[in-house]
Parts: C-alpha cells; structure tokens; sequence
C-alpha cells in the first residue's frame, strides 16, 4: 500500500452549503458558508457574451480569494471568474467563449473562500 505524505486539503464535511439561482442568471444568490455549490438558472448566454450574479456571503472579506470550477454539460464554453470581492460580497462572471454556441444549460458551481493575510 502506497502511503501519501498529503493529506486532505480543504474544508472538513459538513461546512459548507448549496444555493440554487432562481429567476434569472443575473440574479443574486446568498450562501453564508466558507465553501459550497451555487446552481445557476438555465443559461442562455450567446457566444463571446459575459453575464455575473452577486454572491453575498458573510465569511468573505476583501482581502479573501475565491476559488471557483464548474461542472456544465450543455452548449457553449463556460469561463469563471471573480471581480469585486469585498466585505460579505463577491461577484461571479460567467464568460461563454465558444465562438457560435450559446450556452445553453445550468452551471453548477463549486466555490471555496480562501482567506489571506497579509502581515
């Protein structure tokens, strides 16, 4: 048996949380957890597009990074990223970067709040 001088990385069981999007793919979701899942609505964005959603979330701070990957099956070509992370807040830009296929199914999306120090 291989032994691993790893062991797990992340947060234990049981911490973090699942939100569903409800409406429209621009509207905001609240997951007050450090790590979790946020399904969106069905998305519909056309080809070179970009869209985002607020996350309110009271365990980020400004100086937090948020990690974000997806699971999508549907058309199109998702692309994560995260702008404006402040106190309780931070915003998730899906960008489609297929060059004809709109995207056309939900996204879930995993996320975990990674919280720095700076001194």
């Amino acid at each position: 048996m291989a032994v691993s001088h790893f062991s797990e990385l992340g947060y234990k069981r049981g911490v973090g949380g699942t939100v569903t999007q409800i409406t429209s793919s621009a509207t905001a979701v609240t997951l007050n957890k450090p790590c979790g899942q946020i399904t969106t609505v069905a998305l519909t964005t056309a080809a070179a597009a970009e869209e985002a959603f607020v996350v309110n979330n009271s365990f980020v701070t400004a100086k937090d990074v948020i990690v974000l990957n997806t699971t999508y099956a549907g058309g199109g070509k998702p692309f994560l990223s995260v702008s404006n992370v402040g106190a309780g807040v931070f915003t998730v830009n899906i960008t489609n970067v297929a060059a004809a296929a709109a995207l056309d199914a939900v996204a879930v999306i995993n996320f975990a709040v990674l919280k720095v120090v700076t001194a």
